[in-house]
């Protein structure tokens, strides 16, 4: 459960029906006060004191009794107030989805809420703020708002457990005379957005920079052939074999980056045809066979007899194993063999529900353990050098993923050194086990 903002329970307790103790704090002075009216009463009686000095000093003592027991129900008050203002406070900082510290002028912990207590390995309440965040630049910034009666604005990244960049809001509240001086905290998490932007600066100097490379060949050579080799023959075939690569290269990179934008246009909308899986890999392994025989490879297949269809896009998916599979001729080790293994899971990794993976193994050199996570980025390549050889555009596995995530599926990547990779592509069933 939950640790409540403050304890509330003494403050509830002055709600209660008033203690013995709360009547005599307010019959007390009366009490004092009777004998000495009375004896008052007896000696203008008597005649030893005179009227008015008497009536006097019987208005004055009722008056002072009058404020005695008004302030005693202003300080009586007080405390419910606060308790009011208190559970008004507690609920509102708790409501808040940002990790919130209320701190006194000492850089103390007053109160927390939820997500605070999420954000921290510890409760931070009624400690220095320093034990829960040791970060130089937030603290000076919450010292700065305390001492200038302002607010300070700074971004910081905690390590712990994973990576985050907060935003830290410090603000100030009641300083100087009027009021103790306090302070609240709020960290506001700009992962995402920082990531994105991130993202997007890389995407476009990746993009540049694959433009770049055959633009500038395609510019070479276009001025050798105007003028140095316009008759040299074999020099002009060549060349223009050359440019013609290149040419295809941007044309296949061009064709990666409409798809990618596609997908990631639709990636919300789950599509709804049924597909036929046996029969869309038995197409493309028949396509690739030529490709797979000229390394004097073998694409089997196993378990696709009676597979169930699944809700898909068929040419999203077509592109998805067409992708995998020539991946695998193409990096597999020449005379291997390469498999594509379909088989029903009862639960889909992560996710849940029935579905059906469809694994795509080669035999090969195999991917270092530090590099696949980064495998399905976009521009990543391992070898540089050996993909673009081999007509790569680095986009490729980021297409598969986004679009197995669009058929609410999940991608998985294993490899072991030395003995070679599994892609697995893990299909939900039907629509119940994908939401």
């Amino acid at each position: 459960m939950p640790r409540p903002l403050i304890n509330l329970s003494p403050c509830c307790n002055r709600v209660k029906v008033p203690s013995m103790s709360r009547f005599k704090s307010i019959l007390g002075p009366w009490l004092f006060s009777f004998p000495a009216l009375a004896g008052l009463a007896g000696l203008v009686l008597f005649g030893h004191v005179p009227a008015w000095p008497a009536f006097t000093i019987a208005v004055l003592i009722l008056a002072g009794n009058g404020l005695w027991v008004s302030r005693r129900e202003e300080q009586e008050a007080e405390p419910m107030g606060q308790a009011m203002d208190t559970a008004v406070a507690a609920t509102i900082l708790n409501a808040l989805p940002d990790p919130v510290l209320l701190l006194d002028g000492k850089r103390r912990v007053l109160a927390a809420n939820q997500a605070a207590d999420d954000l921290f390995e510890s409760d931070p309440r009624d400690k220095d703020l320093s034990t829960s965040l040791r970060h130089p630049e937030a603290l000076a910034a919450v010292a700065k708002a305390l001492q200038s009666g302002g607010s300070e604005k700074v971004e910081i990244t905690l390590q712990q457990p994973v990576t985050r960049i907060f935003e830290i809001h410090a603000v100030a509240i009641a300083p100087g005379a009027a009021g103790p001086a306090r302070a609240m905290v709020a960290f506001h998490d700009v992962t995402s957005a920082r990531n994105a932007q991130q993202m997007r600066a890389d995407f476009v100097a990746n993009v540049s920079h694959e433009l770049r490379s055959p633009l500038s060949s395609l510019v070479g050579f276009i001025e050798t052939l105007s003028e140095a080799a316009q008759d040299d023959v074999e020099a002009r075939e060549r060349f223009l074999g050359i440019m013609g690569g290149e040419a295809r290269r941007m044309a296949r990179l061009i064709d990666d980056l409409l798809s990618l934008s596609r997908v990631e246009a639709n990636e919300h909308i789950r599509p709804k045809e049924k597909v036929d899986l046996a029969l869309m890999i038995g197409t493309i392994a028949d396509a690739l066979s030529v490709k797979a025989k000229a390394r004097e490879m073998v694409i089997v297949r196993e378990g696709l007899d009676g597979l169930s269809p699944v809700a898909g896009d068929s040419d999203e998916l077509t592109e998805v194993f067409t992708n995998l599979l020539d991946n695998a001729v193409k990096y597999g080790s020449q005379g291997s063999t390469v498999t594509i293994k379909a088989e029903r899971v009862e639960r889909i990794p992560d996710i849940g529900g029935a579905g059906v993976a469809l694994r795509v193994t080669d035999i090969g050199d195999g991917i270092a353990s530090e590099y696949i996570p980064r495998l399905t980025e976009r521009f990543y390549r391992i070898d540089k050098g050996r993909s673009r050889s081999m007509g790569g555009t680095g986009l490729g596995l980021a297409i598969v993923k986004h679009i197995v995530n669009r058929h609410r599926g999940r991608f998985i990547i294993e490899s072991t050194i030395g003995k070679g990779s599994t892609f697995s592509v893990y299909l939900p069933l039907n629509e119940r086990a994908a939401s």
